[in-house]
Parts: C-alpha cells; sequence; structure tokens
C-alpha cells in the first residue's frame, strides 16, 4: 500500500507541474525522434508485461484506448489477460495453472509530452476475474477446464517512460504495481492465497493515434 501511495504522490506533483507550464512552452510543438508534431486526439496502445504470479513466470498482454486533452491527460478503458507457467499438482494429477483478465477505466496524467522522451503516470481501476486451470488431456486434444474462480477489484499505477518515435508511434517502457483485492478461491486441492495477484510488473507498450 505504501507503494501505491508513493506512486500517487508523485502524480499529483505531476499534476501540479502540468499546471505551471507557461504559454511559451503550451505555444510550441511536439518534438520526436524523427522530427516535430503537433497532432492531438487520441491513441490506441497494445502492452505486453511479465510478472510472477504464485511465485511462478506470468504474462501479462492487453490494450487501451484513450483520448487525449491538453496533450497532458488520457482518459481511457483498458482491458488485460494473464497466465502463469502450468504447473503439475499431484493432488489433482494434472497440470494445472492461473488465469484470468480484468479491465476499467484509466487516467494518464503525461510529464512534459513535447520532449522526444518524457514520462506518463497511467492508473487502472477496475474490475476482473481468475480462474485455476486444469488440463484435460486425452488422445484428442490438450485443452484447459476452470476448476475454481472468483472475482476481484483491482487498482493498478504505473510509471512509463515514452519515446516520441514518429507521428503517430510511441514507446514505452513501464512499470506498474497491481493491488487487488482478496480472492477466495474454494478449491481444496489448491491454496490460492487471498493477496496471490499482488504484485509488480515490467513491460511495453506500443501506441498508436493522434498525439
Amino acid at each position: 500500500m505504501k507503494r501505491i501511495i508513493f506512486l500517487l504522490a508523485v502524480m499529483a506533483v505531476s499534476l501540479a507541474a502540468f499546471s505551471q507550464e507557461d504559454e511559451e512552452y503550451n505555444s510550441g510543438e511536439i518534438r520526436t525522434l524523427m522530427g516535430q508534431n503537433n497532432a492531438l486526439g487520441g491513441y490506441g496502445a497494445l502492452m505486453m508485461q511479465y510478472t510472477h504470479i504464485d511465485d511462478r513466470d506470468a504474462f501479462i498482454f492487453g490494450a487501451r484506448g484513450a483520448v487525449l486533452m491538453g496533450h497532458t491527460i488520457a482518459l481511457g478503458i483498458g482491458g488485460s489477460g494473464f497466465f502463469n507457467d502450468v504447473q503439475y499438482n499431484s493432488d489433482l494429477g494434472t497440470d494445472i495453472s492461473l488465469a484470468g483478465g480484468y479491465g476499467g477505466f484509466f487516467f494518464e496524467p503525461i510529464l512534459m509530452p513535447r520532449m522526444p522522451v518524457h514520462v506518463s503516470f497511467p492508473v487502472l481501476i477496475g474490475a476482473g476475474g481468475v480462474a485455476v486451470m486444469s488440463a484435460e488431456n486425452d488422445s484428442w486434444n490438450n485443452d484447459f477446464r476452470s476448476e475454481a474462480s472468483d472475482a476481484f477489484m483491482v487498482i493498478e499505477p504505473g510509471i512509463e517512460v515514452e519515446l516520441n518515435i514518429t507521428r503517430f508511434f510511441r514507446f514505452s517502457v513501464g512499470g506498474y504495481y497491481r493491488y487487488t483485492s482478496d480472492v477466495d478461491i474454494q478449491d481444496p486441492d489448491y491454496n490460492v492465497p487471498a493477496g496471490i495477484l499482488r504484485g509488480f510488473s515490467g513491460g511495453v507498450a506500443f501506441k498508436f493515434g493522434r498525439f
């Protein structure tokens, strides 16, 4: 929780800095690594992240869509799906994995967006679900089925370093922290701690639009 408070405090300071921008800066053009740009509007993004869930490697794939307001604030929706490594469970006698997804609304203060390299602070607030998946192995397929599941609330603040590559393309590298409500999965064969989904992740985002 202290980490989340720290990140939110950083964002509050950043928002205060945005309000201090002088007219000369506001009248300038957005600078990119390959030129200059004064476009605005919105963007869509594809994201890939790496994290640990249940002490196993896990991957998160997601997407965002946002509108930009005054170059410095993005508002939109986003969603992600995740899964961790498959592991054999002797009690169930099969391979199992945790999988699920979450989504919701997000806002993203952007610090110094006209600079070719700058920082943004996305925060997603929403809900999701997670399930214990077991493998169905037979001669015809290798599918997974849900053994037990639960829903959760989530807030995910992050920090991204963005590069203005071209007029319509930005690339970012970021770090994030997932804070979720307690997960209550009633499965006697698989111990699921209440805070199993909480943790840090790191990843990249490919953003396309009018900035």
